[in-house]
């Protein structure tokens, strides 16, 4: 997809209001952003460890505090009853774990439908331990030839840590293990789960 003239830098939304609640957040929990994502219109943004729901608040505590226009994936049993609006607004796109067909191209068909798309995922697919993580963020990315971007949640500083942007090869292993680096030295809060 051809990127237009006025598509460069990071989809934004937000006001001065919600950053400043973002950022407040941040700093009543003792976290801090390290470094920043890259100005590009499109990414598939990979954050890890994910063992806690704490994860999903630090995470919208970065989403508000660097005014950030980005979607995440949650299972469809969190957007039910009175939180879903927030969640949806948010940038939630429930997902069912049992009937998960379709949604690799319905994810690649919103990213090359729009000029401007920050989705983020976990790449362990749950908060408990695993052995591998899945391969879908890798398929996105390759399939829509938008850059992978690692974010870290490392609870031993409180810190979020972005890390290098880098493109899906056809060699998904190595740059599993690429990205996998990345994390390395990195406190999960709840580290058996890592």
């Amino acid at each position: 997809m051809t990127q237009s003239p006025n598509a460069a830098g990071l989809p934004r939304r937000g006001n001065v209001f919600s950053r400043a609640l973002g950022r407040s957040f941040l700093r009543l929990v003792g976290w801090r952003i390290a470094g920043q994502l890259p100005e590009l219109p499109r990414l598939v943004v990979i954050v890890a460890p994910h063992t806690s729901n704490w994860d999903f608040f630090i995470g919208v505590g970065v989403q508000l505090a660097l005014g950030l226009d980005i979607c995440w994936l949650g299972k469809h049993t969190l957007f039910l009853g009175p939180w879903a609006l927030l969640l949806r607004w948010l940038g939630g796109i429930p997902v069912n774990r049992a009937a998960p067909q379709g949604l690799l191209p319905e994810l690649v068909r919103r990213l090359n439908s729009r000029d401007r798309f920050l989705l983020a995922l976990a790449p362990e697919g749950t908060r408990s331990k695993v052995e591998r993580w899945k391969s879908g963020f890798h398929a996105i990315a390759r399939q829509t030839g938008v850059p992978i971007a690692p974010v870290a949640l490392d609870y031993g500083p409180r810190e979020v840590r972005f890390g290098v942007p880098r493109a899906a090869t056809a060699d998904f292993a190595a740059d599993l293990a690429e990205l996998q680096k990345f994390y390395e030295g990195v406190t999960p809060r709840h580290p058996e789960k890592f």
